[in-house]
């Protein structure tokens, strides 16, 4: 069993990876059409949740990485498509701040209970 979660891990954060960095190629490739408009910043934003999901799911690993990992880059990444893609609903930055808060509540968990032990 675990090699077969440690396979799969592996393949999401592959195919997240790959979403990341070429999203309209891995649509292409997958569907049979390219993306565009907003299609390509929603795939990323899959990408980014794959990549954690695979961190997330690691044998032998708890949960808390992969949140913490995908938290902090929506974070990012939703910050970096308000300011340089100019791109923004109503939601775009109450997103962008629930996901900083929880960053940090994820972080402050984290580093609590490395202390406790």
């Amino acid at each position: 069993m675990k090699g077969a979660l440690a396979f799969a891990a592996v393949s999401e954060a592959a195919t997240g990876l790959a979403l990341l960095i070429a999203p309209s190629l891995v649509s292409q490739l997958l569907l049979g059409e390219p993306l565009s408009g907003v299609a390509t910043p929603v795939a990323r934003v899959a990408g980014i949740a794959l990549i954690a999901l695979g961190i997330a799911c690691w044998p032998g690993w708890p949960p808390l990485p992969g949140m913490l990992i995908y938290s902090g880059a929506i974070t990012l990444f939703l910050a970096y498509v308000g300011f340089a893609d100019r791109l923004g609903g109503v939601l775009l930055w109450p997103a962008v701040a629930l996901h900083l808060v929880l960053t940090t509540l994820l972080m402050r968990g984290g580093l609590q209970s490395r202390h406790r032990r």
